[in-house]
């Protein structure tokens, strides 16, 4: 694992990284393709373009559905903030000068194949999350931490299978 972060306040990211034998350009299919990433998580239900966007771009906006049985359901909005063809994905959750959250792929060439890097960040604007903490402001700590590690487990498994998908060029 490589997060950083005591606390909610401090912005807390975590990241994780795979080398998958494929070029750049089929790993780009996978992580630029946002209907992908339902069939992957556990959390993410659903997406949608919104305003008439049919893929991603710099400030193109679509809608998540999520569930997490403590958490419950929920619906966000979330803004394409850096894309870089075949390189860089991020996306902020909520306001994007202020996200809830904000999410990135980041992918290297390197020999015969790719680097991909998925990273996320919790706050600085509140989520479902600031919920607990408020309830519970002596357990924050716990709080981040064990939800640092269900990102860290969903985005090791969202790599897993992007390397998989990729690798047998699907």
């Amino acid at each position: 694992m490589d997060w950083t972060g005591q606390v909610y306040a401090d912005i807390p990211t975590v990241a994780s990284r795979v080398f998958i034998d494929a070029p750049p350009e089929r790993v780009w299919r996978y992580v630029s393709d946002i209907r992908v990433m339902p069939r992957l998580s556990s959390e993410l239900q659903e997406v949608e373009w919104l305003d008439g966007a049919t893929g991603p771009g710099i400030g193109h906006r679509f809608t998540g559905r999520s569930a997490h049985p403590s958490l419950g359901q929920w619906e966000t909005v979330s803004t394409v903030v850096e894309w870089e063809a075949p390189r860089r994905f991020c996306w902020a959750v909520g306001d994007p000068a202020v996200p809830t959250s904000k999410w990135r792929f980041t992918l290297h060439g390197e020999a015969d194949g790719t680097v991909l890097e998925q990273w996320a960040q919790m706050g600085p604007a509140p989520s479902g999350l600031s919920v607990a903490i408020e309830a519970m402001p002596d357990k924050e700590q716990k709080i981040v931490f064990v939800r640092l590690r269900e990102f860290e487990s969903g985005i090791k498994a969202n790599l897993a299978a992007i390397k998989d998908l990729a690798e047998a060029g699907s």
